[in-house]
C-alpha cells in the first residue's frame, strides 16, 4: 500500500521537479535574449519525467532527440541529481549577432509551464487531501 502511494506523488513530485527545472531554463534562455552569440536551449520533458519514473534505469543521462550529436551542449540537473542534457531550440530565424532567443517562442513556453506546473501541483494538493480523507474518515 505505501508503495502505490509512494510511487502515485512520487511521479507529481519528479514532475514538479522537472517543471520547475524547465522553468529555470526558459528564465535563462530569456536572460540571456540580448546576448550575442547565446544559442536557446530547451528539453524534451516527456522523455525526461519518463526517465524519472524508471528510476534512470536506460542511463544516467536524459538525452533528448537532436539532428546532431553536437546539438546537446549543456548540462542541467533531472530527477534524482541525474544529468539533464539540453539541446539547442530550433529557431527560424537568427538576430544579427547569431542570438537564437526568440522571445515570443519563450514567453508562451513559460506560461505554458507556469500552468503545467500549478496543474501539477495541485493534483498533488489533491491526492494528498483524498488520503488524509481516507485515513481520518472526513
Amino acid at each position: 500500500m505505501v508503495d502505490k502511494i509512494r510511487e502515485a506523488m512520487g511521479t507529481y513530485a519528479d514532475a514538479l521537479k522537472l517543471r520547475a527545472t524547465r522553468q529555470e531554463v526558459i528564465a535563462g534562455n530569456m536572460a540571456n535574449a540580448d546576448t550575442p552569440n547565446y544559442k536557446s536551449v530547451d528539453f524534451d520533458f516527456s522523455q525526461a519525467l519518463r526517465q524519472a519514473k524508471t528510476g534512470g534505469k536506460s542511463g544516467s543521462t536524459i538525452n533528448t532527440a537532436a539532428t546532431h550529436p553536437a546539438h546537446l551542449v549543456k548540462k542541467g540537473k533531472g530527477v534524482n541529481g541525474s544529468d539533464l542534457l539540453l539541446k539547442f531550440r530550433e529557431v527560424e530565424k537568427k538576430s544579427l549577432d547569431n542570438n537564437t532567443v526568440d522571445m515570443d517562442i519563450e514567453r508562451a513556453a513559460f506560461s505554458e509551464n507556469t500552468v503545467k506546473y500549478e496543474a501539477a501541483s495541485q493534483s498533488l494538493s489533491g491526492l494528498v487531501r483524498t488520503m488524509r480523507s481516507a485515513i481520518t474518515g472526513n
